[in-house]
């Protein structure tokens, strides 16, 4: 079933005449629908990101998110990586990491390099120069760890792209 929801505009946009499209509501709420595996997803990403440098973390799961056009993930985790200190330049920059490497430490690029061949299995896989640049600067354990959560992140964009999750009413902190 498709619901539609509408907002009310902002205050800025009536103030400025602007007139945005309707919110498309969720086709589904699947968290009440399927609470066990909503449960499942929550313990997936708690185990997943033990570990896992905070910030490091949010740029992982935003570009995950950029690549599988998850809108209201890539406005959670923007939001949470502005919350825990990212900066606007570095979290604008990363659509284009590859021509910004210089914003990122090598740990960062590599991490996204792996990310987005985890994320986009069609492309090559997980090429073996990706998984050794990676291992370069994570431990195993620190690795393992990495591609849990961005296991997990991808599996969070599949549910909420298909259920057509609404972007833009996530608070940092809603999901602590």
């Amino acid at each position: 079933m498709t619901t539609h929801d509408t907002t009310s505009p902002t205050p800025q946009d009536t103030a400025a005449g602007v007139e945005r499209a309707p919110v498309r509501g969720p086709r589904m709420r699947w968290p009440q629908l399927a609470p066990d595996v909503y449960k499942a997803m929550v313990q997936l990403d708690t185990a997943s990101r033990q570990g896992v440098d905070p910030v490091l973390l949010e740029l992982v799961r935003i570009r995950t998110s950029q690549l599988n056009h998850c809108a209201s993930c890539i406005d959670m985790h923007t939001k949470d990586a502005l919350a825990a200190g990212e900066s606007v330049q570095r979290i604008m920059q990363l659509s284009a990491w590859k021509e910004a490497q210089h914003f990122y430490t090598e740990r960062e690029l590599a991490a996204l390099e792996l990310t987005e061949s985890i994320t986009v299995l069609t492309d090559d896989f997980v090429p073996d120069e990706v998984y050794e640049w990676a291992a370069m600067h994570f431990d195993e354990t620190e690795l393992v760890q990495l591609i849990a959560a961005i296991t997990a992140m991808n599996a969070w964009n599949r549910f909420n792209v298909a259920a057509r999750t609404v972007a833009g009413r996530y608070q940092p902190g809603d999901h602590s």
